[in-house]
């Protein structure tokens, strides 16, 4: 399986967040902030995309991409996941 950062902007139209964070919510997942979160998917893209798409307005924004394992950060949450190398915090 794949590790997908996805991101998304619902405009004034629907803004229909819980469906949205129910479907996030249906993989292996970690909500960053916000609206960003980390998916583990064993689809592509285009399945998180398909996923999601009628929770989607017309003018909505969705952006969704493969990530590595690996990565680095500052303040974030607790990862739960065995697999995943966090570096959260520079040392000081």
């Amino acid at each position: 399986m794949a590790v997908y950062v996805v991101a998304y902007d619902l405009k004034v139209l629907g803004q229909n967040y819980e469906c949205v964070t129910k479907r996030l919510k249906a993989f292996d997942h970690w909500h960053a902030q916000g609206s960003v979160w980390f998916v583990d998917c064993p689809g592509s893209e285009a399945t998180l995309r398909e996923a999601l798409q009628t929770c989607l307005d017309s003018n909505d924004r969705l952006f969704i991409s493969e990530v590595s394992r690996t990565w680095a950060g500052k303040n974030m949450p607790s990862v739960g996941s065995g697999s995943t190398t966090v570096v959260t915090d520079p040392p000081s």
